[in-house]
């Protein structure tokens, strides 16, 4: 909406150029870039398992063609300087094992929401703490945010966990938050403010 009403203003803002060209950002064993066609037979490999899928707001991928559509969306996105996400790329063989971006950014609050999915043979090995952390960094540093939130499905705590480990504060639990694929859930509330953060 904002570009919409004020598209100069917009094309010359910090967040524009951030949205526009999404920055890469490294960590010892990842690489976060913006996502690329060729990277469909990565994704599809995990956005198909009905287990990855189960907690976050997206349903199992039933053909390569939902998984193209969705890069496609994610590079529409990125032309049209909007939030989106990064693919999580395992410099162990050069794959991509996860996504993680913006769900939500509100810069008359200088706040925004990340949310995130990984393949399901990743789990349990710190990769999306990494991840997230290094992400935090980037918005605290180069979009200059405040604020920066995440939920997640009571039911899965191991995100929490990411979550703490990222030094993210639980900040209180939203009662049947939201309705998932058919079911009411409950949403835990984290965040961590620009005071907080420790490099």
């Amino acid at each position: 909406m904002q570009k919409q009403l004020f598209p100069g203003l917009w094309t010359n803002t910090p967040a524009s150029r951030y949205f526009h060209h999404p920055p890469v950002l490294e960590t010892s064993r990842l690489i976060l870039r913006p996502l690329r066609m060729r990277d469909a037979r990565d994704l599809f490999s995990w956005c198909a398992d009905p287990q990855v899928a189960r907690y976050v707001l997206w349903s199992a991928h039933q053909s390569p063609r939902e998984t193209r559509d969705y890069i496609r969306y994610m590079r529409h996105l990125y032309r049209e300087r909007m939030p989106s996400s990064w693919g999580i790329v395992n410099r162990d063989g050069d794959q991509v094992i996860g996504t993680i971006g913006l769900m939500a950014w509100s810069p008359e609050n200088s706040s925004c929401e990340i949310g995130y999915s990984l393949a399901r043979e990743c789990w349990g090995r710190g990769f999306m703490t990494e991840a997230a952390s290094r992400l935090i960094r980037s918005l605290f540093e180069d979009l200059g945010v405040n604020r920066i939130e995440a939920r997640h499905d009571l039911r899965n705590p191991a995100s929490g966990r990411v979550l703490e480990k990222c030094g993210m504060l639980k900040e209180g639990v939203l009662r049947s938050g939201i309705i998932n694929k058919g079911e009411t859930v409950d949403i835990a509330l984290w965040a961590i403010l620009k005071s907080d953060f420790v490099p």
